[in-house]
C-alpha cells in the first residue's frame, strides 16, 4: 500500500491559519449572539423610570408651560408603549384605533430588534424632538447606550433596535404634527377686555395669557375639547353677600389667616414651572415641575411600590399621560371661554391693594382650576390601574425643598391638590369644586375608552 502525505507550502500554511482564525472569530461571535442572558437585564423597569425622570428634568430646565409639558410627556410615552406592545400582544392592546388618528406602527425589518431597547430609544427620540435642550437628551442617550452594552447587549442587537426605535419615532412625530400645535404657535394672543369680570394679567410680571388656543389641540380619548363642560361660573357680583362676593371674600380671609398645615399644602402642590422673585431692581426665578409633572412623579413612586415590571410601568405612564393631556385640553377650553378674573385682581382693587396670594398667580384665566381637573383625571386613571386604597408617600417635591406628604388613595391626593389652590389664594371654591367634577368626567371617560390590558386584567400592573 502506497501512502501519500501532503505537506502544505509555507504560503498555503499562512492562508490556512488565516481561515482558521476567521472561523474562530465567527464562532466566537455566534456564541455571543446565542448568549441571551442579557435579555433578563433588559426587563429592568428602572430603564423606563430613568427615561421618564430625564425627560422631566429637561422639561423643568426648558420651562414648558403646564399644557405644553403634558404634550411633551404624551408622545414619547405613546411611542414607547406602542413599541413595547408589539412584543407583548397577548397582554397589551395597541393604542391604534383607541386614541384619535393613530395608525399602526410599521413592522421592523430586522429579526434582531429587541423591543424593550427600541421602546426606550423611541421614547427618547420623540422627546428630543419636542424639547429645546437636545444636547441634554443626546448625552442621556449616550449614557443609556453604554449602560445597555454593559448589560451585555450585542452590538448588532443594539444597532437594529435603535434603528427601529427611530422608525417608530418618525411615525409618532408625523402623527403628532397633525394635532395643530405648530399652527397654534402662529395664532394671535388674547386681547385684554375692559370689563371688570374678565381676566387680566397679574403681578408681578403681568405676563400674556398662556395657550389661549389650546382647546384646538387634538384630543386623545375625548371626542372634543368641550365634551365635558362644567357648570357655568357664578354670576359676577361684588355686592356684599352675593354668592360671588362670598367666594372672593373666602379667598381673602383664608390667605390672611392661613394655618401652618394649609400653607404646607399650598406650597407642596404649587407646581409653578417658573416663579419670579423681585428684590428691589433685581429679579430671579425658580424652576419646578408642572402640575402634570407632579402626577408623573406620583406614577413613578407607585409603579415602584407595586413592583410593576417593564411593560406595566410603560403602560402606567402612558395611561396617565393620556389622561393629563386630555384634562388640560378640557380645562383650557373652559378657561378661555369663560375668562373669569383672578381673585388677586379684584382683592387688590376693592379690598387691599398690597394683598398678595400665598402662591404666584399663574398667567391664565381662573375657571376652572387646572390642578383640580388634571389631578382628578390622573387620580381616576391611577385608581383604575392600582386600586381604590393604594396608599403612598409622595416624595416628588423633596428635590425642590419640600417635605414628604402621605395619602391613603389617589383620590385623597387629588382632593388635597384641588384645595391647595384655595389655600394658595389663586382660585375661588367654585373653580375647585367644578374642576374636580370636570376632571372626574374626563378621567372616567379615559379609563373606559382606553383599554390597554388584554382582557382588562389589572393584576398585570401589580407584578
Amino acid at each position: 500500500m502506497i501512502m501519500f502525505i501532503y505537506y502544505p507550502k509555507p504560503n498555503q500554511m499562512k492562508i490556512s491559519k488565516h481561515l482558521l482564525m476567521l472561523f474562530l472569530i465567527q464562532l466566537f461571535l455566534v456564541g455571543c449572539e446565542t448568549d441571551l442572558s442579557y435579555l433578563k437585564k433588559l426587563e429592568d423597569p428602572e430603564l423606563v423610570q430613568a427615561n421618564v425622570k430625564n425627560l422631566t428634568d429637561i422639561i423643568v430646565y426648558d420651562i414648558f408651560s403646564p399644557p405644553v409639558a403634558s404634550r411633551v410627556y404624551l408622545y414619547p410615552a405613546i411611542a414607547s408603549y406602542q413599541t413595547m406592545q408589539l412584543a407583548n400582544q397577548e397582554n397589551y392592546a395597541s393604542l391604534s384605533g383607541q386614541v384619535n388618528g393613530l395608525a399602526p406602527l410599521p413592522k421592523p425589518s430586522s429579526e434582531k430588534v429587541n423591543y424593550n431597547i427600541a421602546s426606550l430609544h423611541a421614547f427618547n427620540e420623540v422627546g428630543k424632538a419636542l424639547i429645546f435642550s437636545e444636547d441634554k437628551m443626546t448625552l442621556f442617550q449616550e449614557n443609556l447606550d453604554q449602560d445597555l452594552k454593559e448589560r451585555g447587549v450585542p452590538g448588532s442587537v443594539l444597532k437594529a433596535s435603535k434603528k427601529y426605535g427611530e422608525v417608530v419615532a418618525d411615525h409618532i412625530l408625523a402623527w403628532a404634527k397633525g394635532d395643530l400645535y405648530n399652527q397654534t404657535r402662529t395664532y394671535p394672543k388674547y386681547t385684554i377686555q375692559e370689563e371688570e369680570y374678565y381676566w387680566k394679567p397679574t403681578p408681578p410680571d403681568y405676563m400674556d395669557g398662556i395657550e389661549p388656543h389650546w382647546k384646538k389641540i387634538r384630543t386623545m380619548a375625548l371626542d372634543s375639547s368641550n365634551q365635558f363642560p362644567p357648570k357655568p361660573p357664578l354670576k359676577f357680583d361684588l355686592t356684599k353677600g352675593s354668592p360671588f362676593q362670598i367666594q372672593l371674600n373666602e379667598v381673602f380671609e383664608i390667605v390672611n389667616n392661613i394655618t401652618d398645615e394649609q400653607l404646607e399644602i399650598a406650597k407642596f402642590w404649587d407646581c409653578n414651572p417658573y416663579v419670579t422673585h423681585h428684590r428691589g431692581h433685581a429679579m430671579f426665578a425658580t424652576k419646578k415641575i408642572t402640575p402634570g409633572g407632579h402626577w408623573i412623579g406620583i406614577t413613578s413612586l407607585v409603579t415602584r411600590k407595586a413592583k410593576s415590571d417593564f411593560q406595566a410601568t410603560t403602560n402606567a405612564y402612558t395611561n396617565v399621560s393620556i389622561a393629563l393631556f386630555d384634562a388640560f385640553i378640557s380645562c383650557w377650553d373652559e378657561k378661555w371661554n369663560t375668562l373669569v378674573v383672578r381673585p388677586e385682581t379684584l382683592i387688590n382693587k376693592h379690598y387691599d391693594e398690597e394683598w398678595l396670594p400665598i402662591l404666584q398667580t399663574p398667567p391664565f384665566p381662573e375657571y376652572t382650576s387646572g390642578h383640580s381637573v388634571i389631578s382628578r383625571a390622573a387620580a381616576i386613571t391611577l385608581t383604575d390601574l392600582f386600586g381604590d386604597n393604594f396608599s403612598f408617600e409622595d416624595t416628588t417635591e423633596i428635590e425642590y425643598g419640600l417635605p414628604v406628604r402621605s395619602y391613603g388613595s389617589f383620590i385623597e391626593a387629588s382632593e388635597e391638590a384641588a384645595l391647595s389652590r384655595l389655600y394658595g389664594g389663586i382660585h375661588y371654591m367654585m373653580a375647585i369644586e367644578e374642576g374636580v367634577a370636570q376632571g372626574e368626567e374626563v378621567g372616567q371617560h379615559v379609563v373606559k375608552r382606553i383599554q390597554t390590558y388584554i382582557g382588562y386584567n389589572k393584576n398585570l400592573a401589580l407584578k
